[in-house]
């Protein structure tokens, strides 16, 4: 009897992956809430910080927006996060008409694992994220000792290390 080759699809290991959402356009809350539904088409949502209110950065003429950090376990790569990502904010109205302008949800990849990317459609880490309270004040909540590797400075590190300014609160969510 001949051996037979036996390809085996290997399956990928499950990488952690932190997202930060936000929406300052119709129900916010309810945004976020139906996002965070739709993020389970690509992994297992394993924590979901409190939301947050939070003023506008950059184009400060628009509206507060809700914010919150997501945990999501996925088996998918970081570019296939991404494209997924991408699928759920087309799927739920966001329009890219001005940058940093008002919308209906905004998704970003943090983290993903211990991932160094730089491709002109993805950088991860998440390069603006350790200037943004924003960001780093519902991550911390879920994340605090997780490590940016690229600043070797924990999530919680560098929530202390920003200085005084935006304005971010727990939203009274209904």
């Amino acid at each position: 009897m001949q051996g037979r080759k036996v390809q085996l699809k290997t399956a990928r290991m499950p990488k952690l992956a932190y997202l930060s959402l936000g929406s300052n356009v119709g129900d916010r809350e309810e945004n976020l809430r139906k996002a965070i539904h739709r993020l389970k088409a690509l992994g297992r949502v394993l924590s979901v910080s409190s939301f947050y209110e939070t003023e506008p950065v950059e184009f400060t003429e628009q509206p507060w927006f809700v914010n919150c950090a997501v945990a999501l376990e996925t088996a998918k790569s970081a570019s296939q996060l991404m494209s997924g990502i991408l699928e759920i904010e087309r799927e739920m109205g966001r329009q890219r008409v001005q940058k940093k302008g008002p919308r209906s949800i905004d998704i970003d990849v943090l983290l993903f694992g211990d991932e160094i990317v730089n491709k002109p459609d993805l950088t991860l880490p998440h390069p603006a994220m350790g200037k943004r309270r924003f960001v780093l004040e519902p991550l911390a909540e879920i994340a605090d000792q997780a490590r940016h590797p690229v600043l070797k400075k924990t999530i919680g590190e560098l929530l202390q290390a920003l200085p005084a300014g935006q304005t971010v609160r727990k939203a009274e969510t209904s």
